[in-house]
């Protein structure tokens, strides 16, 4: 699903036990609570945006089953409305890979899937879950795999009246008022089915229907009733050739998505075909090529427009030795007739140490990354620029990663990262039109930690993770001498955990720190920080007879925490959320 390792420290792959706890939640509140991930949230439920690295929505390539998700208008994911019970596996890789994964891939790529299993039988789940100020989600799955057969269903509904108080900045003396138009509403179904043909070869297909009705929740001093539907249906088919030390692949995926905004209907629809063949052609090498067409089709409210684009890209890893690995990536664009300089991408694993129960790795990579200009940028009317060139970065970082095993262990990793973005798009107003223009240059650089330790004292097995990134993205292109840091761009973020189970009860504690950020580009005004704790209890050995009925508790911002992620707008304090569960 993912590809070859690039070298790079900045992986993170969320296991089971993090999706069942978010499963009434949405993947924007995974990857801002347990991830170095940046969320620009506009509200409870509303649009959620992820900013790795310091860069935009628009540098995340998100992947559903190897499917790119991302707008072809808009080029970005809403992450309120991915939830968690739509899948069963997330992975997210830090730093730019457009060499391996392609467009939108400058900051970042988070990759979103369902797992098939064979041999289990029947299988069936009913999950509902009760929550402050209006929330009630609902999910049912049910699932039968036999030796060559495997299916599996979803189905999930999730309301939240919203009505949560807060205190009103706009007026004087800031009197608590509750929250008025943000109820939202998401219904969806999830199908998969995966067939074993024969020993060497096997057929997989997934669909994904999604609809969200959001009423916009306005900004304090505003009395606005915005509303906006979003719909969208995904479907991937994919045949699997297995060989002796190969495996081939074809897929093909189409996406329909439609966007109404008061009233307003915006469509877009995309078809993919591709197909890639991993070979490992000795103890030593491993190599992956392959191509994808796509072509796109939008018609939105002021223009209809076609996109297509034709992608070549292979990669190589050599091992060197059981201590040193080598990694090269290659891919070529072309898209609206036009050919861009291909894009290389390397990486280097270098095991500096290793004692008994202890490992000291050296990783590096570098490569360039790329961001056509979306169908909004090139063909908006008025203001579209079809000129527009694409967004390059250059990229490169090193780190390294120190694991032990044992009774204590632990695993930890401190990453340096620098890049350029060239050719940053922004929109400007050109006299009373706005219009998007390539003169931003923005430089990043930071560093990332994340660690992770597990240990027992008597029968309670305990766990404990930390990450922190210090995150330096400065437009280069600023009127003043000295950059300025990107607006809503945190240069501190951090988060932590503990945890603990004994015998199928567990306690958890959960916080997470964003930084100060500027709420302009002139950095003039700034938003002060915020550091949130969550707590829950959880018991999953309640059994009756061939039930299991696991029970968890949650109490969200805990310490009821005033706070704003992006000016102006309002966020719930304290809130609580129940969730029983039934296993057959």
């Amino acid at each position: 699903m993912i590809g070859y390792d690039l070298g790079v420290l900045g992986v993170i792959s969320f296991e089971k036990r993090d999706l069942e706890a978010y499963a009434a939640r949405s993947l924007g509140d995974l990857l801002q609570e347990k991830s170095p991930v940046f969320v620009r949230q506009y509200g409870a439920g509303m649009l959620a945006s992820p900013s790795f690295r310091g860069t935009s929505a628009g540098h995340t390539a998100v992947f559903w089953n190897g499917l790119p998700i991302n707008s072809i208008s808009l080029g970005q994911s809403d992450l309120s409305i991915l939830p968690i019970q739509a899948i069963d596996q997330a992975e997210v890789h830090f730093g730019s890979s457009g060499a391996l994964f392609g467009n939108e891939a400058i900051g970042g790529s988070v990759h979103l899937g369902t797992k098939a299993q064979f041999g289990g039988g029947f299988k069936g789940q009913l999950s509902q879950t009760f929550g402050s100020f209006g929330l009630s989600n609902s999910s049912i799955s049910a699932g039968f795999s036999g030796k060559s057969f495997s299916t599996q269903t979803k189905i999930y509904r999730q309301f939240a009246q919203n009505d949560f108080p807060f205190r009103d900045l706009s007026r004087p003396g800031t009197p608590e008022i509750r929250a008025e138009n943000a109820q939202t509403e998401q219904v969806g179904w999830v199908q998969d089915l995966v067939w074993n043909l024969s020993e060497k070869s096997q057929l997989k297909a997934s669909f994904w229907w999604n609809w969200a009705n959001r009423q916009i929740q306005p900004v304090m001093g505003s009395a606005t009733q915005d509303q906006q539907q979003d719909e969208s249906w995904r479907a991937v088919l994919d045949y699997f050739r297995f060989g002796k030390g190969s495996v081939w692949n074809v897929k093909a995926g189409w996406i329909s998505d439609q966007l109404t905004f008061n009233g307003s209907e915006n469509r877009t629809r995309q078809f993919l075909l591709a197909t890639d063949w991993d070979i490992q052609k000795n103890e030593n090498w491993t190599f992956k090529v392959g191509a994808r067409g796509t072509f796109a089709k939008g018609d939105l409210s002021t223009f209809s427009a076609t996109d297509q684009r034709i992608e070549l890209y292979q990669s190589a890893k050599w091992e060197v030795s059981e201590r040193l690995s080598f990694s090269a990536n290659f891919r070529q664009l072309a898209y609206q007739n036009q050919l861009e300089p291909f894009l290389p991408g390397v990486g280097m694993d270098f095991l500096i140490w290793e004692k008994e129960n202890h490992q000291l790795l050296l990783k590096a990579s570098a490569g360039k990354g790329f961001k056509v200009p979306t169908l909004n940028d090139r063909f908006w009317n008025p203001g579209g620029n079809p000129d527009l060139l694409p967004e390059k970065s250059v990229n490169g970082e090193f780190g390294l990663q120190w694991l032990k095993k044992g009774d204590f262990a632990w695993e930890q990793s401190l990453t340096y990262y620098r890049m350029q973005v060239d050719n940053w798009i922004i929109w400007l107003p050109q006299g009373a039109i706005w219009s998007p223009q390539n003169i931003r240059e923005v430089q990043n650089q930071g560093i990332e930690y994340q660690g992770k330790m597990t240990w027992k004292t008597g029968l309670w097995n305990w766990e404990a993770r930390g990450s922190y990134t210090f995150s330096q993205a400065l437009d280069l292109t600023s009127d003043t001498q000295i950059p300025r840091q990107l607006h809503y761009t945190p240069k501190h973020q951090a988060n932590g955990s503990l945890e603990t189970e004994r015998n199928g009860f567990s306690m958890n504690l959960y916080t997470f720190y964003i930084g100060p950020r500027a709420i302009g580009t002139g950095n003039a005004r700034v938003l002060e920080g915020y550091q949130l704790w969550n707590a829950g209890l959880s018991f999953s050995q309640l059994h009756l007879k061939k039930l299991q009925i696991p029970i968890s508790f949650q109490v969200l911002n805990l310490l009821n925490r005033d706070y704003q992620v992006l000016y102006l707008r309002a966020m719930p304090g304290r809130s609580y959320q129940l969730n029983l569960t039934l296993l057959l």
